[in-house]
């Protein structure tokens, strides 16, 4: 069945003076579901999300709120937002709670309303217990955590989240996965960027991918997987790589895709094609030396590396 439709874009376009940053997207967000806008640096990811949270305007195409453009009535469409920005954005001075208070009654919440909020927002984040602690205080992994209850203390119905894990240790980042999950499982809907690509794998129920602001692909990890179960993925862990070029790989019947890097070679290759012992014949051929070969078949990294050319985190 499918499910009701809360964002809508159309054809958006957007130029900084002589580039043209997007070109043309087309996409919707759906009620109840975690979608991950994924794309090596310079897609036009942070374009379209300023764009969609309002701080942005476009120069063509439209963005739809329940089929109504957000044109005009942008208050009333971020009263139903959640932004959660890459930068923290918590007043270092002030106590968990108090943060958390002042978040929240910027949406108009009073009274008990504001109390529930507040203690909903900090279980949400797993504070609380230093509620009454002042910010400067904290983990970087806990100002992450109290950034995203800010966010969602009023309950919004779409939460927009840019990089919300960057630069933090793994509990509190697997903390933050799992909050997404009960955010979901509460009826909120996730728009959600990252720079790595286990996020997508842990909490994606559709993935769009980017690139030279463009969609190049979209649809369920599962899914993209599958248009790519043809390949295998080598990762050659090497020394004296300085003279190879991938060039010289691509004379190797069967290989899609490689890269050279100062201590790896990564190499995408046809699965049906068995040609791993040409490879490595040809690397001692070149004078590298080859300290351990691991292989993958078709994950979302591949496809990703497939489709841009990059990995995630270039």
């Amino acid at each position: 069945m499918k499910m009701e439709t809360i964002l809508t874009v159309k054809n958006l376009s957007k130029r900084f003076k002589e580039k043209e940053v997007l070109k043309g997207l087309d996409f919707t967000v759906d009620a109840g579901e975690i979608l991950c806008l994924l794309g090596p640096n310079g897609a036009g990811k942070s374009t379209t999300i300023n764009i969609l949270t309002g701080v942005l305007g476009h120069d063509g195409g439209e963005v739809l709120y329940h089929g109504q453009s957000i044109r005009g009535r942008l208050r009333a469409y971020r009263q139903r937002l959640g932004v959660v920005p890459q930068d923290i954005a918590l007043y270092e001075e002030l106590t968990a709670e108090r943060n958390l208070r002042f978040f929240a009654g910027l949406y108009g919440l009073r009274g008990r309303e504001l109390d529930r909020a507040t203690d909903e927002a900090l279980a949400l984040a797993g504070l609380e217990d230093r509620r009454r602690d002042v910010i400067k205080t904290f983990s970087g992994g806990m100002k992450r955590r109290l950034n995203i209850a800010c966010a969602i203390a009023h309950r919004p119905e779409l939460v927009i989240m840019d990089e919300p894990t960057v630069g933090i240790d793994p509990q509190s980042r697997n903390h933050i996965l799992e909050s997404i999950r009960t955010l979901r499982g509460q009826g909120m809907t996730v728009l959600y960027t990252t720079h790595y690509m286990e996020e997508v794998e842990a909490i994606s129920s559709r993935i769009i991918i980017m690139d030279h602001g463009q969609i190049i692909a979209e649809g369920t990890k599962e899914s993209l997987k599958q248009a790519y179960e043809d390949q295998r993925r080598y990762t050659l862990t090497v020394e004296g790589a300085e003279g190879l070029q991938a060039s010289d790989l691509y004379r190797v019947e069967g290989i899609v895709s490689a890269q050279i890097g100062e201590h790896a070679v990564e190499i995408t290759s046809l699965r049906g094609v068995a040609n791993l012992d040409r490879i490595i014949a040809l690397l001692y051929e070149k004078g590298v030396e080859i300290q351990n070969i691991t292989s993958e078949e078709a994950s979302l990294e591949t496809v990703f590396l497939k489709l841009t050319g990059r990995t995630l985190r270039d």
